[in-house]
Order: C-alpha cells, then structure tokens, then sequence
C-alpha cells in the first residue's frame, strides 16, 4: 500500500560472515522506496531464521492495481475484501484422510455461499493438529 519497503530488524550490525554486495539478497539499514520494474509487480522475500529451528519465509507481491485502488474508496463495502486471501488449513492422521478432507472443504466451499474468512477462522481454531497437514489459500 505504501510502496515502502521498511527496514531489517537489527540491520545496523549486518553480519561480517555475509558477503551482502554480492548478490541479490540486500540488507536494509533504512526504509526505502519499492521501485516498480516495467512490466513486472514489485515482490519481495521476507525471512526470519530463529532458534531451535523456527524460521519462516515468505514472498510478497503488490496487489493488482485494482485492489490496490479499492482501499481508498469512499466509506463503504470494499472490493478487496471480496478477494480475501487466507489460509484454510487442515490436518489428518493420514494423507488418504487429508486428501479427502481437502475434498470435502473444496466441495463444501463450491455448493455454499460460506465467508470463506469465517471457515478459515473455524478451521485454526477448533481443528486438531495431526501429522499430515495441508493449507490452501
């Protein structure tokens, strides 16, 4: 929304092992500008690489023009919200019971007028944690 591409935590202190200038990933000591390439959306790459094995890694990338737009609409419905983009998240004991589990979500979603937010929600909340997981946006 803002074009703004903010700084790395702890950025100040860039590790001295890392050689930052030879390739594409780049520290940010400050906040700067997301320049747009002709073409192409702006993406960028967020990692956090914790103890004992937490790390998480994602990709973000500007919304398309249009829904990028519909945040600055008047008071009112927003379109973008009618785009919701969440995870739906399930878990089996087995990827036989998840593959139909996935199924059935994906039917159910098709046949009914369900806030997909409010089955998103539903599904992190009450469902149990088993082995074989899946997650669909």
């Amino acid at each position: 929304r803002h074009a703004t591409l903010p700084e790395s935590l702890r950025g100040d202190q860039p590790s001295p092992i890392v050689d930052w200038s030879s390739g594409a990933v780049e520290l940010l000591a400050q906040a700067r500008a997301w320049e747009e390439t002709e073409g192409r959306p702006r993406r960028a790459a967020v990692s956090s690489f914790g103890i004992s094995g937490t790390n998480a890694h994602v990709v973000l990338e500007a919304p398309p023009q249009d829904v990028a737009d519909a945040d600055s609409e008047p008071a009112g419905r927003n379109p973008a919200h009618d785009r919701a983009v969440v995870p739906l998240l399930t878990s089996a004991r087995t990827e036989a019971a998840l593959a139909a589990q996935v199924r059935q979500l994906t039917a159910h979603l098709e046949s009914t007028a369900a806030d997909v937010v409010d089955v998103a929600w539903s599904l992190w909340r009450s469902r149990s944690v088993f082995e074989c997981r899946s997650v669909g946006v």
